[in-house]
C-alpha cells in the first residue's frame, strides 16, 4: 500500500476549542494508513505532541496580529508556494478562511474546504470589519463548504447557492456514559461531598461564553442553596476577570477553576447540572458530551436547536433574565439517564463521522 493521503488542516492553534476537539476526535478515529492530517498553525497548542505522535506534521507561520495584513498574506503565499503538493486544504478559520483558501487556490491546490464552526465573529468593530473583508474571499475560492450546523452554514456562507455538507461534531460516545463509580472518585478528588449540588461548565474564557452571567447566576442560586459548587473547565483571556468577579462576590470557596483538562469525560460524571449561557455558538461539542453523560443542560436560546438530541435533557432559556435560570436550577431534579443511544442515532458517534470524512477525502482526491 502506498503512502497515505495527507490533508492540511488550517487553524490558529491546536488547543482544546470545539473545532480543534472535533479535528482531534476525527484524527484519532480515521485509518491513518489511508489518510494523514498535517496542520498549518500560528501558535503552539496542547495537542501538538499528540499530533506528532500520530504521524502528523505541524507547520507554523506568524498570525495576523503579529505581522499585520500584508505580513500574514506574504507568509501564507510563501507557505503554499513551498507546500503546493497538498491536494486538500481544510480550513477551520471561519471568515479568515477566505485569505487562506485564496492563497491555496493561487498555487493550484485542487480541493479547498471552508468549515464553519460558529455563528458570529469575535473581536471589536475593527476586527469584525476586517473579518468581513476576509470572508468575502471564501465563496470565490472554496471548492467545498462544511458546517457544524445549519445556522453556522447560514452565517459563514451567506448568499451561497452551492451544496453545504453538515459535518456533525461527533464524540467518542461510550467514554461519556454515566458511571456512579467514576462520579464518586472524581467528587472525592475534588473534595466535594455527596450532598453538594455541582453545577458545571466547559468552555474557553472569552466574551462569547458569557461567564460573567454564569457567575451572577451562581451567586443568586448559592444564597438559596449554600451547599452548591460551580466547576469551570477551560482557560482563556477573560479567566482573570472572572476570578476577580468570584473573589468580589466572596465565592472563592465554592467556585473551582480546573483549567484545561484532558479528562472531561470523567469530570462530567461529577456534575449534577450543565449550564451554558453562550451569546452565540455553531454547535458546541461540549453540549453533545454533556448529554452523552446524561446531564440536564440549561442553555442559552441563542444556541442552535440542532444541539438538542431529544433525550429531554436540554432546556433553552433567555440570557436577558437571570431569575428564570435561578428558578430552573432550583427546580431541577437531578437524575441521570443513559442517552448514548440517542446520541448515536442522531449521528454524533465520532467513529461514523470519521469513516464518512475519510471516504470523502479519498473520493474527492482520487
Amino acid at each position: 500500500m502506498g503512502s497515505p493521503l495527507r490533508v492540511l488542516h488550517v487553524v490558529v492553534n491546536m488547543n482544546r476549542g470545539g473545532a480543534e476537539t472535533l479535528i482531534m476526535n476525527l484524527y484519532r478515529n480515521i485509518d491513518r494508513q489511508k489518510v494523514q492530517f498535517d496542520f498549518l498553525t500560528c501558535k503552539e497548542g496542547v495537542f501538538d505532541a499528540e499530533i506528532e505522535k500520530l504521524g502528523g506534521k505541524i507547520h507554523r507561520i506568524p498570525y495576523i496580529s503579529e505581522v499585520g495584513h500584508f505580513g500574514y498574506i506574504k507568509e501564507l503565499k510563501k507557505f503554499f508556494i513551498e507546500n503546493n503538493h497538498y491536494k486538500i486544504v481544510h480550513s477551520h478559520m471561519d471568515k479568515m478562511s477566505g485569505l487562506v483558501l485564496r492563497e491555496a487556490n493561487l498555487v493550484g491546490i485542487p480541493i479547498r474546504i471552508s468549515h464553519s464552526h460558529n455563528t458570529s465573529s469575535e473581536g471589536g468593530i475593527a476586527a469584525k470589519i476586517y473579518k468581513w473583508y476576509a470572508g468575502k474571499w471564501i465563496l470565490p475560492n472554496a471548492t467545498n463548504l462544511f458546517a457544524c450546523s445549519k445556522i453556522a452554514a447560514e452565517w459563514l456562507f451567506k448568499n451561497n447557492t452551492n451544496p453545504i455538507q453538515i459535518i456533525k461534531n461527533g464524540i467518542e460516545c461510550e467514554k461519556f456514559s454515566f458511571s456512579q463509580v467514576t462520579r464518586e472518585e472524581v467528587r472525592k478528588d475534588l473534595n466535594i461531598n455527596n450532598n453538594q449540588l455541582v453545577i458545571g461548565h466547559v468552555g474557553r474564557f472569552n466574551h462569547q461564553k458569557n461567564h460573567a452571567f454564569l457567575i451572577n447566576l451562581f451567586e443568586k442560586y448559592h444564597k438559596i442553596n449554600p451547599d452548591s459548587v460551580l466547576i469551570l473547565i477551560g482557560d482563556g483571556p477573560l479567566r482573570l476577570n472572572i476570578q476577580t468577579q468570584v473573589e468580589e462576590l466572596k465565592l472563592e470557596n465554592y467556585v473551582k477553576f480546573l483549567g484545561i483538562r484532558n479528562d472531561i469525560h470523567r469530570l462530567l460524571q461529577a456534575f449534577d447540572l450543565f449550564i451554558f449561557p453562550s451569546l452565540h455558538e455553531g454547535l458546541p461539542v461540549s453540549l453533545i458530551e454533556a448529554q452523552a453523560a446524561g446531564l440536564k443542560c440549561l442553555i442559552s436560546e441563542n444556541i442552535s436547536h440542532e444541539v438538542d438530541m431529544g433525550s429531554n435533557l436540554v432546556e433553552f432559556l433567555p440570557i436577558n433574565d437571570e431569575s428564570i435560570w435561578v428558578q430552573k436550577i432550583k427546580n431541577k431534579r437531578v437524575n441521570r439517564n443513559n442517552s448514548i443511544n440517542t446520541i448515536v442515532k442522531n449521528g454524533y458517534e465520532i467513529k461514523d463521522t470519521a469513516v464518512n470524512i475519510e471516504k470523502f477525502y479519498l473520493k474527492i482526491s482520487g
